[in-house]
């Protein structure tokens, strides 16, 4: 049973990861889009 537990912390941890770095990464193309559309206008 405590297999069972450990996998399934495991999973949660890695789709955690997951979205983390994702919307971190979207965040940071609207900034660098931001940036870009500020210092061409």
């Amino acid at each position: 049973m405590e297999k069972k537990d450990w996998k399934g912390w495991m999973r949660r941890l890695g789709v955690a990861g997951f979205l983390f770095f994702l919307i971190k990464g979207l965040i940071w193309l609207a900034i660098f889009w931001g940036a870009w559309e500020a210092g061409c206008n």
